[in-house]
């Protein structure tokens, strides 16, 4: 009996190859996008897909600033933080957050959809988010990923 054909390969970071892809951020739904690109830092669209291993791609998001929001959220939505001082809530608009950092609203979303763990923040150090079309990676040969195309 071939024992090869029962047993599952399991991926570690040797084994695993690591590519570099662009998403165009441009007009997509931030939620929809969101849970695209965090499939793709986890590494769950590869065959060798292996949950306690970062197997995920590098991601570089370009157009942050174009992104869209459904409903009544680009009005009605809020990002809060705390000082840590008592009283110290913060709250900040959709447009007082794309005024100061467009970036932080396509991160944020990306990172809510990662483990919350070691292994998450290593995924999210992949991330490369750029307000306008350009982007400093070109180095690395990224290839341009159609969304659609992640089931």
């Amino acid at each position: 009996m071939n024992t090869q054909s029962y047993k599952t390969a399991s991926a570690n970071k040797s084994t695993v190859s690591k590519e570099w892809v662009v998403v165009d951020a441009g007009d997509e739904v931030l939620g929809r996008l969101a849970a695209k690109v965090a499939k793709l830092l986890r590494g769950k669209h590869k065959p060798y897909f292996t949950p306690h291993v970062d197997c995920g791609d590098h991601v570089i998001v370009v157009n942050a600033e174009k992104i869209r929001l459904t409903g009544n959220k680009w009005d009605q939505k809020t990002y809060v933080r705390h000082t840590g001082y008592p009283g110290g809530q913060r709250f900040k608009t959709v447009p007082q957050v794309m005024a100061s950092k467009p970036t932080f609203m396509v991160e944020k979303a990306i990172k809510g959809m990662l483990p919350k763990n070691r292994l998450g923040s290593q995924m999210f150090r992949n991330l490369h988010v750029y307000q306008g079309p350009e982007h400093p990676h070109q180095a690395q040969k990224p290839k341009a990923i159609n969304l659609n195309t992640i089931k």
